[in-house]
């Protein structure tokens, strides 16, 4: 129509997600049902099925969330080495996920699940940051808090599903665990296709046609993808902030398990309910996931990542009140969800504004080893703490190292435009 301004592909672009963030989104929806639906069961299967001591779980439980950390920096490298290859190591990760699942079927004592599990998340750590790797580089520095935000929040789909599943499974079959690890396998199988069928091939194009350049953290010879380049990024000052941030904020953030457990403490929550708690986070995460990344895009994200922690000091206080009342449930849970919500994708995002292409996956490799080393030291420690003093001390102790840990974040926030 005549007098009417067409808009221009960068304006296009920049109001549309891309394709590969959405075949990524698609795929790890379809993963993290799989990967849920033995998460859900997992627990009552090691311990009421198999007789497994609570110390023996413990082990497991701790190899099952800090494995992957050790191995997301040779993740990072091998999908930048050879530029293109990120497609690739994050397919053999979800394959080799996969293929742990049907070999629980097999074992039976500590050991062979110990490696099954350590070979699961192994998987994991391989795949997590050449995925996001690709998320960057397909979205324009304007969008990546939204992209990273559409991919959370239809992985967080596959979170709340994958619980679901596993119970309607057990309901219907009379050999509930063993159809639970077969119908995952199948379901994890699928998720592999979907990124071979539909997520392109190569290094992801950004569809802007102009990116700006992040500043490299050494001269343009040294960008080529060995370990002393990525390990060099550290020298670049924003990136060495958000590092040294998300490590911090991580000592003092408690495992997800603790603060369910910690509600079911205060509310006395049935055994048989107590698997629904996850879905309370996961369904705030859903539905906060997008809005907070397009805020993270206008605001700042490094503004919104600190915001984040600011709600889930505010659920740690609200557990070490004396409130006892039906509505304190829903208040922590969602506010543990907003937590995730504004920093998961959104510290990728503000990561990426300061690494350099030919090394993004090493770069975002480096952020996510130091805070889910952090994150496991602190389980460590507040299991400990719990252990000791018992749990509201070890709450307290947790909330008081947040709090400062927070406040020191804030006086080292980057100073790039688009990180703060």
């Amino acid at each position: 129509m005549e007098g009417t301004a067409r808009p221009t592909t960068a304006g296009r672009y920049r109001s549309t997600i891309a394709p590969t963030v959405l075949a990524l989104g698609t795929v790890s929806l379809i993963t993290d049902v799989s990967s849920e639906m033995v998460t859900a069961v997992l627990p009552l299967y090691l311990v009421a099925g198999l007789g497994l001591s609570p110390l023996g779980f413990g082990l497991l439980d701790g190899v099952y969330n800090g494995f992957s950390a050790v191995v997301r920096l040779v993740g990072g490298h091998l999908a930048d080495r050879g530029g293109g290859r990120h497609k690739w190591v994050a397919g053999a990760g979800y394959a080799l996920s996969a293929l742990c699942k049907p070999l629980l079927l097999i074992a039976h004592t500590l050991t062979p699940i110990g490696l099954i599990l350590a070979a699961d998340r192994t998987g994991k750590g391989l795949r997590t940051a050449p995925r996001d790797a690709l998320i960057s580089l397909s979205s324009t520095p304007e969008t990546r808090g939204r992209a990273f935000g559409v991919h959370r929040a239809m992985d967080t789909a596959g979170a709340l599903l994958g619980p679901l599943a596993a119970f309607l499974v057990l309901r219907a079959t009379v050999d509930g665990y063993d159809a639970v690890f077969t119908v995952s396998f199948c379901v994890a199988v699928v998720g592999v296709l979907v990124l071979a069928l539909f997520v392109p091939g190569g290094r992801a194009e950004a569809p802007a046609p102009s990116e700006p350049p992040a500043a490299p953290a050494a001269p343009a010879s040294d960008t080529r993808p060995t370990l002393r380049a990525a390990v060099g990024l550290l020298s670049d000052r924003d990136l060495r902030r958000i590092t040294v941030c998300a490590l911090l904020l991580g000592l003092a953030t408690v495992s997800d398990s603790f603060v369910y457990l910690l509600l079911q403490r205060r509310l006395g929550v049935p055994d048989g309910w107590f698997p629904l708690l996850p879905l309370g986070t996961a369904a705030a995460f859903l539905l906060l996931a997008v809005p907070l990344g397009r805020l993270a895009d206008r605001w700042g994200r490094w503004r919104v990542f600190l915001t984040g922690h600011g709600a889930l000091l505010l659920a740690y206080a609200l557990l070490l009140t004396s409130w006892h009342g039906t509505a304190l449930p829903y208040a922590v849970l969602a506010l543990h969800g907003t937590f995730y919500a504004a920093t998961d994708g959104v510290l990728m995002a503000a990561a990426s504004d300061s690494v350099p292409e030919a090394l993004r996956s090493s770069g975002l490799a480096l952020v996510q080893t130091g805070q889910a080393g952090a994150r496991f030291a602190c389980s460590l420690a507040f299991g400990a703490a719990w252990t000791l003093w018992g749990d509201r001390t070890a709450l307290l102790l947790s909330t008081a190292a947040l709090a400062v840990c927070a406040g020191y974040a804030l006086s080292l926030r980057p100073f790039r435009k688009a990180a703060v």
